[in-house]
């Protein structure tokens, strides 16, 4: 027994644990494993709230996300029923510049027509001044008919005019 290997491989085992337990070593092991398992609690303590601020952040960034889009979508109701209302107003203006050059025209028509008018009458007043001073001329003779002639072409241009 004593001169087989097997046998001191084991007495040095049963050796080398005692030594292993007199100088505390599991102990420390423990110690070391559970500071090991206190560090990886910690840092996966620290890994959830970090997650739990990020998903705070996101909710966060996604409502104001949200706002924005609704007030982007407010702005260019805003912006769509200003620039309705500035094409109605142009709209407006034009039609009142339209008509305000229809009636100017219209105006500048009546007023060539009275003015033709006018024209035709005077021409047609000289005309018949003329007319009646020739037959008048040639069945009245002398002085009488020369004054007659001249009152007569008188009263027809104050009547005519």
């Amino acid at each position: 027994m004593f001169h087989e290997p097997e046998f001191w491989v084991a007495v040095s085992f049963f050796l080398f644990l005692g030594l292993l337990i007199y100088l505390k070593v599991p102990a420390l092991v423990t110690k070391a494993l559970d500071a090991r398992a206190d560090a990886i609690r910690k840092e996966i303590e620290e890994a959830a709230r970090l997650r739990e601020e990020a998903q705070k952040l996101l909710a966060k960034y996604e409502g104001m996300r949200k706002q924005a889009e609704q007030e982007a979508e407010e702005i260019l109701a805003v912006a769509k029923q200003e620039a309705e209302a500035v094409v109605a107003e142009a709209r407006k203006a034009f039609e009142e510049l339209i008509e305000r050059k229809r009636a100017s025209a219209d105006e500048k028509i009546r007023q060539a027509s009275m003015h033709a008018v006018k024209e035709i009458r005077a021409h047609a007043a000289d005309l018949s001044v003329a007319a009646a001073q020739e037959v008048l001329s040639g069945r009245i003779k002398g002085a009488k008919a020369t004054k007659l002639i001249d009152e007569s072409v008188a009263a027809i241009k104050e009547k005519l005019h």
